[in-house]
């Protein structure tokens, strides 16, 4: 008897409305291709010093920081790699993406020590020198994918080099994961706000996702076995053992630690001024939640491991994600709560929106469950009128819960174009898939 595949598991597809399907789908790559790609690719490549602009203001206007991070470089590459493989931009994103990698290995890897810098100014000159691992993950996943798309050597044999100093120093062999704080030289940074006694769900998880990547473009077994590793380290340490839901902070044995805020922040997390959150060893991000959900899937796809494997835990994220994340009475998701349910901070940040758009599209095909597809509706209808910065074309940071923009720059060091960009083109690809009926 032929297995079924996991899209057909408990839903008869043909009774999906293929025209609000196709409506969805042309209003996500209308988003895509006339306003998204269009602000990033007329405004973001600096001709003079090599690499990307990533600060604009409201009005998608150069706001003039002098810096360059390595994550909203590595992200840029990533973006327009991803977006050149998915066919788009008829081969000048690939070129684009080319020269973002000329930054990175030329005026960001450190020749004396390895790895990336974590911040240079717009010339390239250095100005913060620590190795943080959330930056080298994205390292990892981005020239990956751009070798991938591009096939680029150069960015595959930097990527596993960048894989080989994580095993080297990074590595924890008493406890397990990665150490995520470092100076220059590789010597671990101090605790507390230095971060050097924190591992966190965020590095984690961005680990697998650049492992995936990175094992997708090279075949290679040590990949494989470490993003194995990886993944059963989440499983089994940095998600609720009831609920299924992500643990931002621990100490290094795996204690839930008080979620702080690091000396070297690669977000705008709201904290206290005490630089530690309210209700901290009881708090959840949905747009985390959701995000490793559509992840895993996609890791466990390259490995070739068949996802239904894991429904059942994939149904208690979905489930705790739309019945206590999704915002049913003004649209999107909210930002965080407890582990058990309901929710602490009724805003709307923009990246929750964009994984949650991908994560739900994904519960939908594995399991054909409405009130999946109303989520994904719901939040689609969010983003397109509400977070969508009309006639500037990029995504507010933050609105009020009904939408109000809060924050209003369009891009800076860790608000840029990789979240929004992969979520329409990995919606589409969804989409797609929902109306042909194929996995």
């Amino acid at each position: 008897m032929q297995k079924k595949s996991y899209l057909e598991s408990e839903y008869n597809f043909d009774n999906m409305d293929r025209n609000e399907i196709e409506g969805l789908k042309k209003e996500s790559e209308n988003h895509l291709v006339n306003e998204l790609l269009p602000f990033w690719v007329t405004r973001m490549t600096d001709r003079v010093n090599g690499g990307y602009i990533t600060h604009f203001d409201k009005n998608g206007m150069d706001s003039g920081e002098d810096e360059k991070s390595l994550i909203a470089q590595t992200r840029s590459v990533y973006t327009l790699s991803s977006a050149h493989r998915a066919g788009y931009g008829d081969g000048k994103f690939a070129l684009l993406a080319r020269h973002g990698v000329d930054f990175l290995l030329n005026k960001m890897w450190d020749n004396a020590y390895g790895g990336f810098y974590w911040m240079t100014d717009r010339k390239g000159n250095v100005k913060i020198d620590q190795k943080i691992i959330y930056g080298h993950s994205f390292a990892i996943y981005s020239l990956s994918e751009y070798t991938l798309a591009t096939g680029d050597t150069r960015g595959i044999e930097y990527a596993e080099k960048v894989f080989d100093l994580l095993q080297k120093y990074c590595v924890d062999s008493m406890y397990g994961g990665y150490w995520e704080m470092f100076h220059r030289d590789w010597t671990l940074c101090g605790p507390g706000s230095q971060g050097g006694d924190r591992k966190t769900l965020d590095v984690h998880m961005h680990l697998m996702e650049a492992f995936t990547t990175l094992y997708e473009c090279t075949g290679k077994d040590v990949h494989r076995r470490k993003l194995l590793e990886d993944i059963d380290l989440l499983l089994n340490r940095l998600i609720h053992p009831v609920y299924k839901t992500g643990i931002p902070q621990f100490f290094k044995d795996w204690t839930v630690a008080p979620q702080i805020k690091f000396d070297i922040i690669w977000g705008w997390d709201r904290f206290s001024e005490e630089g530690q959150k309210g209700n901290s060893t009881d708090n959840t991000c949905y747009g985390h939640n959701i995000e490793f959900a559509w992840l895993f899937i996609h890791a466990l796809k390259i490995l070739k491991i068949d996802p239904r494997e894991y429904s059942e835990l994939f149904r208690i994220i979905f489930d705790h994600t739309v019945n206590n994340g999704i915002d049913f009475e003004f649209g999107g998701v909210f930002v965080e709560g407890p582990h058990s349910g309901g929710v602490y901070d009724r805003e709307k940040e923009f990246w929750q929106q964009a994984e949650a758009l991908i994560g739900l599209l994904d519960a939908v095909k594995m399991f054909g469950d409405e009130k999946y597809w109303l989520a994904y509706k719901n939040v689609h209808r969010f983003v397109l009128d509400k977070m969508v910065n009309k006639g500037v074309g990029e995504w507010w940071p933050l609105t009020t819960r009904s939408g109000e923009p809060i924050w209003t720059h369009m891009s800076h060091s860790w608000k840029v174009n990789y979240h929004t960009v992969r979520s329409m083109v990995q919606s589409i690809n969804r989409l797609n898939d929902l109306q042909s009926g194929s996995v």
